[in-house]
């Protein structure tokens, strides 16, 4: 077979490819100051095994829900509330930060709600991909089920958490972006300190106006 007679073939190949990829370009729309940005991400954390909560529980999935405003100088600030379900090392009745169970019912999974606040410092805000490093604060609400379908609130109530981070924000369309990050939460609780680890991702969208 002739190379000539492959040549037009290959050539218009490239070329559709070359076009593909600059009207993909074409169609990213980054975010700018004043935007919020409303994400959603799936997540996967673990308790250390220190503090009151991670000697009793361990690790499992949660969901988080992030409003995001893109302020200048490249920084940002958020509206950040998770819930993450951990399950039991081995499931308890002993006292922990729970009031012991004196029935057959045993503790089998924790809730942790929270709710903050969340600032960013970002980098590379004209690029397609934003680096961002952030820092929290907010409230736990916690929580754990027992295998009879009950719940079991802490004795010394709710706790407060603290947080840092570092994540990326990949636009692959308009002002659509993929959503990865991983995060260090202290969670105090009694006096004690309880350390989540977790990654999170999923996807954000910035609202134009």
């Amino acid at each position: 077979m002739s190379k000539k007679w492959l040549t037009g073939p290959l050539a218009a190949l490239l070329l559709l490819v070359a076009v593909s990829a600059a009207t993909a370009a074409n169609t990213i729309i980054l975010p700018r100051a004043g935007q919020v940005g409303i994400g959603l991400q799936g997540q996967y954390g673990s308790l250390l095994k220190q503090g009151d909560f991670g000697e009793e529980f361990g690790s499992g999935p949660g969901l988080a829900i992030r409003l995001r405003y893109r302020m200048r100088y490249e920084r940002a600030f958020a509206l950040s509330f998770e819930s993450q379900n951990l399950d039991a090392r081995k499931p308890g009745r002993a006292q922990t930060a729970f009031t012991a169970l004196q029935d057959s019912a045993k503790r089998d999974r924790l809730t942790i709600n929270l709710a903050g606040i969340e600032f960013y410092q970002l980098f590379d805000t004209r690029s397609k991909t934003v680096k961002m490093l952030s820092a929290g604060a907010g409230l736990a609400q916690i929580s754990a089920r027992l295998d009879n379908g009950e719940t079991q609130y802490p004795d010394k109530g709710d706790g407060v958490y603290v947080s840092v981070g570092a994540g990326v924000e990949r636009f692959f369309f308009r002002s659509w972006a993929w959503d990865l990050s991983t995060r260090y939460h202290a969670l105090f609780h009694d006096g004690k300190t309880n350390h989540d680890i977790q990654g999170s991702l999923g996807i954000i969208f910035y609202a134009a106006y």
